[in-house]
Order: C-alpha cells, then structure tokens, then sequence
C-alpha cells in the first residue's frame, strides 16, 4: 500500500529535471545534508550495501529505487531520481522488464515528463495484470497531467474496490473537480477525507492539500487557508515522529501555499514559510517573488541565482522548468515575450491550471490574444473552474 500512496503523491505534479545518471556506482556525486544518526540515511546505506553485495536481485533494486523516488518527490531534489534509475539500470533499457520495475520506469519517465514512453510502460502493465491498482492509478494522473479527462476518469472508475475508498474518491475528484463540477468535488472529498482520513500521514497532507487547491480555484481563501495549515501540522507531525520516511516538509505543499500566499499579497508569510526551503527551484523562485514584493536587497542575488540554474539546465538540454521559467522570465525579469515562449512549449507537453495560467498571464503580457485562444478554448471545452483563470479570461476579451 505504501507504493500506491507514494505513486498518488507523485501524481500531483511537481516540475522536476531531468535526471543525471552516473557512469558507476563509485561516482559520488554529492554528500547530501542528511543528519548524522538520521534513521533514513542508515536505512539508505544498508540498502545500496545490499544492493552492492547482490546486484542482480530485482526486489533489493526495486526497494532502493523506491526510497530514492520517494525522497526526490519530497524534496524537490531530481538528483535522486537520477539514482533511482542508476539502481534499475540492469532492467533499465529492456522492452519487458520485471512489472516492478516497469512500474518505477514509468513513475521516473513521467517526472521527466516522457509522456508517452511513461504510457507506454503503464499500458505494458495492464495487459498483463488488467486491474494493477498502482499502474492504474498512475495512468490516471499521467492522462490527467496531459488535459486528457476522460481516459483518466475512465481509471478512476476502474480502480472500483481495488484500493481504499477514499484514493479512488480522491482520484474521481481531481477528475471531475478539472471538468465542471468543482463544488461538488470538493465537499465530497472533504466528507470523505472527514470520515476516512487520519491513517496515513502522507496520504493525509495529499489530500488536504487538493482540498486547499479546489478551495483557491473556487475563490475560498478561507477555507483554502484551513486546510493549507492542516495539511503543514500532519507534515510537522510526521516529521517529529521520526518515521523512516520522515523528510523536510513536501516541496509540492510548501509550493502551493506558498502561491497561495503571494496571491493573498502576504510575501512575509512566504519568507518565514520557504527560508530553510530554498534548495528545490521552485521553492526559490517563489521566495524571489517574495522578495520582490518586498522591494528586499537580496533580491538581485535571487535572480542570479535562479538564472543561473536555468541556464545550467538548458545546456543540460532539459525541458521540464518550463512552467517555472515561464514565470520568472515574466515576474522577475519583466521580458514578457520569452516568458510566452517557454509558456506555449510548456502548455504543449501538459494542461493543468498552473500551466494554463501563466500561459494566459504572458499572453496578455505580450498584448497577443491569439496566443491565449488555444489555452481559452480548452477552459471552455473542458468547464475548468478557476477564480484566477476567470479574471485572466476577462481581462483578455
């Protein structure tokens, strides 16, 4: 059950680069800040020993894979995915790899955005075992990352009784919550998260999470804000208890309610929020638009900062910051005609709400309406409620 969760955190999508892949296994590449003492860095060790000692075995492979993903999802951090398909490696390039691995290759092609090679894994999976809870689960979001609703509901209907109710509730309210019926999700899942949450905490702060976001897109910044701070004390919570998968606060919570709070004009809230939390890109690129709401000096170090991490991915010829270049050439930089640039490429490879905004804010940045029809055309074909899209769409027509 613990891989059906973590593929469900992975479904809601954080923009990660594409990974580094050692040439060996002695290659270091970094001594990451773990805590000495730290139960997951001697849980870490112990399992590469193992998979060092006996390299063939799939399930040792599989399970360190999975750690690395799940700390890569947590933090923000691609190096670990990197690892994760450095460890598959034997299986990595097969046409038909053992499911296990097969089902890991997919969750890492779809956080390098690999779509269709994701697809094609997951699909690999279901014709052998047509009712995988995880493989379908995961085909789910990816169809959804994609603006594809209906063979992502079609998913969620199929995942029936094969998981707990109240996953298969959440995947059935990202669906329908994205296609005209928002409210109604929302307090559907809110019921159900009433009734069946509290067992898991990761799981918890996931969906507490999605109820934030629906309550942001519906306009509720009240409730919003509840369930934003429950979700960061489940997080807390978890952290203290010290469970081998205990992390930093998720990279993709703090994200959000940090965009919740630079909407709400609360940039001092994003600083205490993100200062020990800058490492991820993202998460810096929010902290500099707090700065810049605060007109602070150091705000001209951020900037280089980020660009420099930009560039440096470019020439690594990765293409899946999109979203966040997009932002920071149009908030930061002020250059709106790039930021269009990259916002188009973006909204090629996947359609979800962020990326449709920062679509239409450069869109009308750049005084180009054409840019923005196919991105308009889309809300209105697929009735995707958003406050902010409302207003955007407003003020382009």
């Amino acid at each position: 059950m613990r891989l059906l969760i973590l593929l469900l955190l992975l479904g809601a999508t954080v923009t990660v680069a594409a990974p580094y892949v050692p040439k060996s296994d002695a290659e270091v590449l970094e001594h990451l800040p773990l805590r000495a003492g730290d139960r997951q860095s001697k849980e870490l060790r112990e399992l590469r020993a193992q998979v060092a000692a006996r390299p063939g075995d799939v399930q040792l492979a599989t399970r360190l894979a999975q750690r690395y993903i799940e700390l890569g999802r947590a933090d923000a951090d691609p190096r670990y995915f990197g690892y994760a398909q450095a460890v598959l490696g034997p299986w990595w390039h097969k046409p038909d790899p053992p499911l296990s691995v097969r089902l890991l290759r997919a969750t890492l092609r779809q956080s390098t955005h690999q779509f269709d090679l994701a697809l094609a894994d997951l699909n690999g999976i279901l014709r052998v075992v047509p009712e995988h809870p995880q493989a379908l689960l995961t085909r789910a979001t990816v169809q959804q990352v994609r603006g594809d609703f209906a063979a992502a509901k079609r998913d969620c209907q199929a995942l029936g009784e094969l998981v707990e109710a109240i996953v298969s509730m959440a995947c059935m309210a990202n669906v329908s919550g994205a296609t005209g019926a928002l409210q109604p999700s929302y307090e559907a899942l809110k019921a159900a998260f009433g009734t069946g949450g509290g067992a898991n905490p990761k799981l918890d702060a996931w969906l507490l999470t999605q109820l934030a976001e629906m309550a942001v897109r519906a306009g509720n910044a009240s409730a919003a804000e509840q369930h934003f701070r429950a979700a960061l004390q489940v997080e807390t919570a978890n952290t203290v208890a010290q469970t081998p998968q205990a992390r930093e606060t998720d990279a993709y919570l703090l994200a959000a309610y940090a965009d919740f709070l630079l909407d709400q004009n609360r940039p001092q809230d994003v600083i205490k929020l993100l200062q020990e939390s800058t490492r991820a890109d993202g998460l810096m690129l929010r902290y500099a638009l707090a700065q810049q709401q605060l007109k602070l000096p150091q705000l001209s170090a951020s900037i280089a900062a980020l660009n420099a991490r930009f560039e440096a991915a470019r020439r690594r010829g990765e293409r899946v910051h999109l979203r966040e270049e997009a932002r920071f050439h149009l908030e930061l930089l002020r250059a709106p005609q790039p930021a269009l640039q990259l916002a188009q490429d973006n909204w090629a490879v996947q359609k979800e709400p962020a990326d449709a905004r920062i679509l239409l804010e450069a869109a009308l940045a750049a005084d180009s309406k054409a840019a923005a029809r196919p991105v308009l055309d889309w809300l209105a074909a697929h009735k995707l409620e958003d406050v902010a899209l409302e207003k955007l769409r407003g003020q382009l027509n």
